[in-house]
Order: structure tokens, then C-alpha cells, then sequence
């Protein structure tokens, strides 16, 4: 049988692109169903602004020939008579499961590269500051994508897939053909979008952080990693929007940003030292009429049980001139006590929220909680 290639078919070089668009897609999907998991890998916390960073997918395998080398059992038809639904087989795990090194090879996994700026995209998708009021003045200026129009002509990952098919079939449907469609570049049809600018009321975030000798590495790499998120995701949605960055121990102070992410503390806790700070700052420097405030700290909740009441008089003076006020409060992998989170369960007010972090794919829905909107 011969296979004739109609001049109006895509070449060979346009059906890898799709093969390859297709894979992207295929990734990208991939990543969001991981991000919980990848939203707090040290690679990308730990990475430049604009760098390329490698992740690794493990729920996608890159596409590669199999050869039969006569050594691996694989899954069969049988001899014709099985029927829609039938076991054909047991597929053979891979990797050992069991006690002991193992003798097996373990699961592959696929490594993407992707750039920060991608990832934050998905991240961000879904996140705003809550409970937005207008105030006396609008100087943030948040951006957004808009989809506006369909052309015919576009970058290939803008490509419309449903209305390219449409436009095929009508084309084919006209010249009274009958069967699948087969696509030329006249029936491409590619998405357009538009940045779309929207004032909104000055905002302030108070950045809180426990440095304290209870938080160990573990619990200052899972603030960090909430709040690197929320620096990033600050200054990507709203241009305007001012962040003060507070630590704390038994006393608190304003802090630069580098300090906030590298510098570690000891001694002991009083978590009402940040709040009366918070407090200050914001009478001071940020006045509630002209101002959203928003106060968002993280701490391991070990805390001088004297402090708690005390804290928790602050949270809700905090809540007399904030948005919306947060508390994270981190559990160790090996050694955990709290005297706060219980403490905290008083503060009765819709716009106080608390989190629990146990492990670092929880980092990702602490921002969801904290920024939905």
C-alpha cells in the first residue's frame, strides 16, 4: 500500500513543533499537579531572580524508545480471543519496595527545566491580597492578561487548537469532503492577549518571622520559603505595594530584606515584642485611612506562656487597623511543642486566619489560605 503526502499537509518539521507543544503542555500540566511539592524545593529558593532552574517531575517520564532485549516481561494481546475490558496481565513494579537496599533500580523520574518567572505564573494564578478596600488615595497598580481576540497569525504557543480544528472542518465541510480533516497553516487560528491595568488603594505588608533559638533550620526554611512566595508574588500582581520586614526573638526590629532572608537569631521568644512593633510602625508610617495593612507572621509556636495573653490583646488591636492578619505556625520534624496556636483559638474575627505547616508541601496551601480573595 503507498502513502501519498498531499501538498496541503503540514511538513514534517510542523508536526514535530505540535509533538513538542504538545509534551510542553504535558509538563506544564505535570508541574501543577506538583506544585505543593516543588513550591518549597531548595533549588528554587535558593535561586536568582531570572534563572533557569531544574525540577524534578515524577509523575512524567520523557518519551524514549524501549528496546526488547530479550531479559524484560511485558504486557500481551494473547492469541486473539480477549474482549474490551479482559486482565490481560500484571504490570511488573518497578524499583523494590521492601526492607533492605534492594536490588532493583528505583522509579525514574523526569527533570524540566523551567524559569522562576514560569513557575510563579502558576503559582500566582489564583492568589490576591483579600478584603481590598478603596482608600483616600490609589497609587497600586495591579496587572493582568486578557484574552481579547483570535487571528490568524501568532507565536505557536498561543495556537487555538479547537477553533484551528473548526476552521478546518468548515473549510472541508465547503469543498463537500467528508472524513477527518486535515489542517493547513491557512486554517491556524492563535490566541491574543492584553496587559490590562487596574489601580487599587495603597497597600502595606508587615512581614513577621520567629528567629528566635527554637526555630532550628528546618522551621526558618519553611518561613522563608512561605515568605520568598509571598515577596515574589507581592511584587509580580501589584507594582506599589510596600513590604516591612520584622524578626524577632525576646525583642523585634525592622530588618532589610537580605537580613530577613539570610540572618538567624537566638535566645528566647516573646512574640509580643513583633506585634507592639507591627502596631507602632503602622500608627506611625502607614495610617489605616490611607492605607491596607496586612500582617502575616510565622513562628514555631514555642513561646513564653507568660507572653500568650498578651499576644493575643496585640492580635486584636492588629485587627483594629489591618485587612486581614495571619499566623503560621511551623511543627518540627523531630521536636514540637506550642504554647500559641492554643492561645489563639480565643481570637474570634473573620479576618484573622491561622495555618499549620508539618511539612514542606503545605507551603503552598498557606498561601492559597492567606491570599484568597
Amino acid at each position: 500500500m503507498s502513502y501519498t503526502i498531499s501538498r496541503e499537509d503540514w511538513s514534517l518539521h510542523r508536526k514535530g513543533e505540535l509533538d513538542r507543544q504538545r509534551h510542553q503542555e504535558k509538563v506544564k500540566e505535570a508541574i501543577k499537579k506538583n506544585l505543593p511539592d516543588l513550591i518549597s524545593e531548595e533549588s528554587i529558593i535558593m535561586a536568582d531572580g531570572d534563572k533557569i532552574i531544574k525540577i524534578p517531575i515524577r509523575s512524567l517520564e520523557e518519551y524514549h524508545f524501549r528496546f526488547d532485549l530479550g531479559k524484560q516481561k511485558h504486557i500481551g494481546q494473547g492469541k486473539g480471543k480477549s474482549k474490551v475490558g479482559d486482565l490481560l496481565g500484571q504490570a511488573v513494579p518497578k524499583g523494590d519496595n521492601g526492607p533492605g537496599a534492594g536490588e532493583q533500580p528505583g522509579i525514574d523520574y523526569y527533570e524540566a527545566e523551567i524559569t522562576i518567572d514560569e513557575l510563579a505564573e502558576m503559582i500566582f494564578a489564583d492568589l490576591g491580597l483579600p478584603n481590598l478596600k478603596q482608600k483616600k488615595k490609589a497609587e497600586i497598580t495591579s496587572e493582568s492578561l486578557e484574552f481579547k481576540d483570535v487571528r490568524k497569525k501568532g507565536v505557536s504557543s498561543n495556537i487555538d487548537r479547537k477553533r484551528t480544528i473548526l476552521e478546518a472542518i468548515k473549510r472541508q465541510a465547503l469543498k463537500g469532503k467528508e472524513g477527518l480533516p486535515f489542517l493547513i497553516p491557512e486554517d491556524l487560528r492563535y490566541k491574543t492577549w492584553e496587559l490590562t491595568y487596574k489601580y487599587e488603594s495603597n497597600a502595606v505588608v508587615l512581614a513577621m518571622m520567629d528567629t528566635s533559638g527554637s526555630m532550628g533550620t528546618y522551621e526558618k526554611y519553611i518561613a522563608r520559603s512561605f515568605f520568598f512566595w509571598m515577596v515574589r508574588f507581592l511584587r509580580t500582581k501589584y507594582q506599589n505595594v510596600q513590604i516591612v520586614f520584622l524578626t524577632h526573638h525576646t525583642e523585634a526590629k525592622e530588618t532589610n530584606e537580605k537580613e530577613f532572608f539570610t540572618k538567624g537569631e537566638s535566645g528566647g521568644t516573646r512574640c509580643s515584642s513583633v506585634y507592639k512593633l507591627a502596631i507602632d510602625i503602622t500608627r506611625q508610617r502607614f495610617n489605616p485611612q490611607d492605607y491596607n495593612v496586612y500582617a502575616f507572621h510565622f513562628s514555631d509556636g514555642d513561646n513564653l506562656t507568660s507572653d500568650n495573653e498578651l499576644c493575643v490583646r496585640l492580635i486584636n488591636e492588629l485587627l483594629k487597623i489591618c485587612n486581614q492578619v495571619g499566623y503560621g505556625e511551623i511543627e518540627g520534624p523531630y521536636y514540637y511543642t506550642t504554647t500559641l496556636r492554643s492561645f489563639y483559638k480565643k481570637v474570634e474575627h473573620p479576618n484573622f486566619t491561622i495555618v499549620t505547616i508539618k511539612d514542606k508541601t503545605q507551603v503552598y496551601p498557606a498561601l492559597k489560605k492567606f491570599f484568597s480573595f
